[in-house]
């Protein structure tokens, strides 16, 4: 194993820790990052009383198992559980319930082996897939930085294929992507900053690889999440059963990841928590984030002070590395590999001194749309509720209901209005047009709680 002193150096990731490790390869042909499936117990990086204890809890909760299930389970080869579950036996902690195809057996506990499952789920109620290393992670982090992808322009192009971003927009975003550090987008609200920094992450065309759980001080962390990570492929694989040949089953191939958090974020969400009554912890947003981007959406408008976030925030930015610190007290260095995103209605000098936002190093303002943009917004929204787009129509919205109240147009007005046309429509049972009178009734009911029109 690769100590975690030695993959980082004053902060940053050394080159060498990742080339000198042997559990990492590059099984792909086009040399990407691939962990290797282990051909012994000890290349998993686990104690083999851990690997032990999962099979036996495995057991205690489903009764009785084919070996290669708990293998599957356990997202371990076959070759290396089949003799873990051998030797259990001959200590009698489990026994043969019957015979399974394919040269196996069913497994099940013997009274001492419910005792020992028993005594072991007190000490951490984790089942699942056997954790990997964090040494391990540390050089898979390495290994697939988003520093080391360069999106060019027509990867952003097609990233917003679908949406309408001014050419100039797009040129501010690019080298702010490209610097893998960080970027406030800042602006009136309504204007598609968030919709802005969802997409980002789709520029990045690689997959990665992450792992099921992490173990660190003989202490579990679960770390994939299906509400950040995505995977690659099947959807329908929910354990990585179906992994690549040679692949280590304990990782899985993702989507480079997006953690989108809002006004619920907490200090305690940036933290390893961990359960008393499981004794299993859970990794925080931004080891999550990994690899990806991390936006921090509505930004100022959570429950904890902006500088008190911000703080939490300058280490990390400045070093690439992040301190976490698990149950035990135990403090653990881990990589800070994400581009960060604040996106917030309020002018980022409002938010943060000179000393944070020189960590930040762009900040894009998402403007209004143009009369001429916001036509074309209407046009294509209009197109995607199969309504007939009528200039004449919009014109009169601004004319009526725009120019003189001095209202500025936002991009998310064209939607929600149609969307309050087509509501009516359906109400009354009539086709869906883009009319003067309907969008008179829009403007009522949606502008008058936004203090818009009078």
């Amino acid at each position: 194993m690769v100590s975690l002193d030695s993959a980082f150096t004053d902060g940053a990731f050394t080159e060498g820790a990742f080339a000198d490790n042997q559990l990492f390869s590059p099984l792909l042909s086009d040399e990407e990052f691939c962990p290797r499936e282990p051909t012994d117990l000890a290349e998993t990086g686990v104690s083999r009383v851990l690997l032990e204890e999962l099979a036996l809890k495995l057991l205690l909760q489903v009764g009785s198992a084919a070996g290669r299930e708990i293998g599957r389970r356990m997202c371990l080869p076959f070759c290396l559980v089949e003799p873990l579950l051998g030797d259990l036996r001959s200590r009698q902690l489990m026994f043969h319930e019957r015979q399974a195809p394919l040269n196996d057996y069913y497994y099940a506990l013997t009274d001492s082996g419910r005792d020992r499952a028993a005594s072991a789920m007190k000490t951490s109620a984790y089942v699942g897939p056997a954790p990997v290393p964090m040494d391990d992670y540390v050089l898979a982090v390495e290994a697939q930085t988003i520093r080391a992808e360069a999106v060019q322009r027509q990867q952003l192009v097609r990233a917003f294929s679908d949406i309408s971003v001014e050419p100039a927009l797009l040129d501010v975003l690019g080298p702010a992507v490209n610097s893998g550090a960080g970027l406030f987008l800042y602006g009136a609200p309504g204007n598609g900053k968030t919709t802005l920094a969802k997409r980002i992450t789709a520029c990045f065309g690689k997959n990665i690889w992450v792992p099921h759980a992490l173990i660190e001080d003989g202490q579990i962390i679960k770390f994939y999440d299906t509400a950040i990570h995505t995977r690659a492929g099947s959807g329908d694989d929910d354990l990585g059963m179906l992994a690549e040949d040679g692949v280590d089953p304990r990782w899985i191939k993702i989507r480079r990841p997006t953690a989108i958090v809002g006004g619920e974020l907490t200090m305690d969400s940036l933290e390893i928590r961990h359960d008393p009554a499981s004794k299993v912890s859970e990794a925080p947003l931004q080891l999550k984030s990994n690899c990806g981007c991390l936006l921090i959406d509505d930004f100022g408008r959570q429950r904890v002070e902006p500088t008190e976030l911000l703080n939490r925030w300058i280490i990390p930015l400045e070093n690439r590395c992040d301190y976490l610190t698990l149950a035990s007290g135990k403090k653990v260095q881990t990589p800070f590999d994400q581009l960060i995103i604040f996106s917030t209605n309020l002018e980022p000098h409002e938010l943060a001194d000179e000393a944070f936002l020189r960590r930040i190093p762009y900040k894009v303002e998402v403007t209004d749309p143009t009369v001429d943009e916001f036509r074309s917004l209407f046009r294509a929204s209009c197109e995607s509720i199969g309504c007939a787009y009528r200039p004449e129509a919009v014109d009169y919205l601004l004319q009526k209901h725009y120019h003189p109240r001095k209202m500025p147009l936002r991009r998310c007005h064209a939607r929600d209005l149609l969307m309050q046309v087509r509501n009516f429509c359906a109400y009354q049972g009539l086709p869906v047009e883009l009319r003067p009178d309907y969008l008179d009734r829009a403007v009522g009911a949606y502008f008058t709680a936004l203090g818009g029109a009078r």
